[in-house]
């Protein structure tokens, strides 16, 4: 039996993101997932919404049908 597995283009926080230091955040998602590493990908907090801004995805950990997303945030976009 195969392992289900969902590659995305963009992070979607649904605002579950906390922040490790300045400019790093980690999110946990559930299933596995694979990001492109070291290379700006947007930053959406669901799915439809605007682009909140640009992040580089660091570090993906698989575990107990859950993914560990490190990224950092690169650019954000202002309402201003």
């Amino acid at each position: 039996m195969g392992m289900q597995l969902e590659v995305n283009t963009m992070v979607v926080t649904k605002g579950n993101e906390e922040r490790i230091d300045e400019n790093l955040f980690k999110l946990e998602k559930a299933g596995y997932r694979i990001y492109p590493l070291d290379i700006e990908i947007e930053l959406r907090k669901t799915k439809d919404g605007e682009t909140s801004g640009m992040v580089i995805p660091r570090k993906v950990v698989w575990e107990n049908d859950v993914t560990l997303l490190t990224y950092e945030l690169v650019s954000l976009n202002s309402s201003n």
